[in-house]
């Protein structure tokens, strides 16, 4: 079972935190982009979200850590099913979080063709379920509506998470905070930055993510 559960949502640094945690030897970590090169678990993740009961151990078996979706859906039940692993809540300011949701894996969703492979069906049902349909109820688009969720997660981590088992972590603050939470030395190499919304335009990361689900649906 893995000994690091990631508790934020997608596009809180979640990319960047994998590198890291890898880094510091707390890999392989489980990331979203893993349905796209593992597709053959897709499957295994529509049972879980439809209610059937979940073999934790088997979903992440091979990895060390997890952090973006699908785990960070099931935070609580990944906390619950080993009580030594430790939570990490990677956040951003809510309004930076929205901008760059919309503008990449919203807008990747909005432009999915309409007729796509048998095999990718599944890769995008679940990704409709678990996220857009399942946390935000069908109204990401409603902004206020997704900001209230974001930040009643955060909240709701934070209450049920014993703060000595809790780090909430924003990944521009580096090094210091993460290895001093997991007990580790501070590399000397930087903080990774990958997937920066800084390196790009709010339409080149929307072009980057659709280029994402085209090329997966184009396998």
């Amino acid at each position: 079972m893995v000994d690091i559960v990631g508790a934020g949502f997608g596009r809180t640094g979640t990319l960047s935190l994998k590198g890291a945690l890898e880094q510091l030897g707390f890999g392989p970590c489980h990331h979203g982009f893993e349905l796209m090169k593992r597709r053959e678990t897709v499957f295994d993740w529509l049972d879980v979200v439809e209610g059937k009961p979940a073999d934790w151990d088997s979903l992440f078996a091979g990895y060390r850590s997890t952090v973006d979706w699908p785990g960070a859906r099931f935070w609580r039940e990944l906390a619950a099913h080993d009580p030594e692993s430790k939570v990490v809540l990677s956040v951003r300011d809510p309004e930076k979080w929205y901008e760059s949701v919309k503008n990449t894996l919203y807008q990747a969703i909005l432009n999915v063709p309409e007729q796509l492979p048998d095999e990718v069906k599944p890769l995008i049902r679940l990704l409709n379920l678990l996220i857009w349909d399942g946390v935000f109820d069908g109204r990401f688009a409603d902004k206020d509506h997704a900001l209230r969720v974001y930040e009643d997660h955060i909240a709701e981590v934070k209450r049920e998470i014993p703060a000595d088992r809790l780090l909430v972590f924003d990944v521009a603050e580096g090094w210091e905070p993460l290895c001093a939470f997991l007990g580790v030395p501070v590399p000397a190499e930087p903080f990774p930055r990958l997937n920066e919304r800084d390196a790009y335009t709010a339409q080149q990361q929307a072009r980057v993510a659709t280029a994402t689900v085209t090329a997966v649906t184009a396998a």
